[in-house]
């Protein structure tokens, strides 16, 4: 398959983008900065700009998205515009513009996180998010055409990043063991799902 994986030089991206490669898919990386594709997810146009280079595709991957973790009560607007502009509304947009780039049978995999449903302190920007991103996938499954799916990846703190933020790692998962989620995604056949990461552990 011909796949568009969003956010491809992160830490969870470039996992799932080993992961996919290793299984015979073609992957195209797209990052904010880094890359021979750039885009970026808070503006539509960057995003129509990104599937007009891209051309025809059977799967849109992403593990992007930007949002902000801090104290509520040390949060100002622009910390909460961030994951709503970036991380909902940028997967959102990905969907609604790359839809008739999409192949028949085509799948998009967004990300959303398990702080939607357990959060913790620090997260009152991001759970919410995380949260829209699952109910938006639950939603638009019913009405994609052409045999199209989408799903939602779930994962938890993956490891690298709670060694670096110095965070204990005992719930957490491996970068490469939470990519496993994502080709779950790409290369099954439901829609509509939240696909814990923790089930593909």
């Amino acid at each position: 398959m011909k796949i568009l994986l969003i956010g491809s030089n992160g830490t969870i991206g470039a996992a799932v983008q080993q992961r996919l490669i290793e299984s015979g898919h073609n992957v195209i990386g797209a990052n904010y900065q880094a890359g021979d594709h750039q885009v970026d997810l808070s503006d539509k146009a960057s995003i129509a700009a990104l599937f007009e280079r891209v051309g025809r595709i059977d799967a849109v991957v992403s593990s992007a998205g930007q949002s902000q973790f801090g104290p509520l009560l040390g949060l100002n607007d622009a910390d909460f515009a961030l994951g709503l502009d970036n991380k909902l509304m940028g997967q959102v947009n990905l969907l609604r513009i790359g839809v008739p780039y999409l192949n028949d049978g085509g799948s998009i995999t967004l990300t959303s996180g398990a702080l939607a449903h357990s959060p913790m302190p620090g997260s009152a920007a991001i759970s919410p998010v995380n949260a829209a991103v699952e109910g938006f996938v639950r939603a638009a499954a019913l009405e994609l055409p052409r045999g199209l799916r989408v799903n939602a990846a779930s994962p938890v703190f993956v490891t690298e990043t709670a060694l670096a933020m110095g965070m204990d790692t005992s719930h957490t998962l491996s970068a490469a063991t939470t990519a496993k989620t994502y080709l779950a995604s790409v290369t099954g056949d439901m829609t509509g799902q939240v696909l814990d990461a923790r089930a593909y552990a």
